[in-house]
């Protein structure tokens, strides 16, 4: 069985879904003029549209990798996802500190959901 693509281009698709799980590209801040936890919620809010694109939300959370340029301001990407990720529910989470592909962004998020239970 192959698995489904969504928001494909010659690169990379946004989403796949395989066996019941979907599988998330990292997801960066669209305005990168905000701070840590401004470009969080950006991500965090993209990685919830995408999700419902794929017929799951954040309650269905498996694991997520977040990398941040600078890990003085981890406190500020977690105050963001603390207050984003579905109480009682987090996830299996790494988090670790890298130069991502662009200089202004600071964050980069990537997660693997269950699909919803029809």
């Amino acid at each position: 069985m192959s698995p489904t693509l969504h928001d494909s281009n010659d690169r990379m698709s946004q989403i796949a879904v395989h066996n019941g799980t979907v599988y998330l590209s990292g997801q960066v801040p669209a305005d990168a003029s905000q701070g840590m936890r401004g470009q969080t919620e950006q991500v965090l809010a993209r990685i919830d549209e995408l999700l419902a694109k794929a017929g799951t939300s954040k309650d269905r959370l498996i694991s997520a990798q977040v990398w941040v340029t600078d890990m003085a301001e981890f406190d500020e990407m977690n105050a963001a996802w603390d207050a984003w990720v579905s109480p009682g529910r987090p996830p299996v989470r790494a988090a670790v500190e890298a130069r991502l592909a662009r200089p202004e962004w600071k964050v980069e998020i990537m997660v693997v959901a269950a699909l919803s239970q029809a």
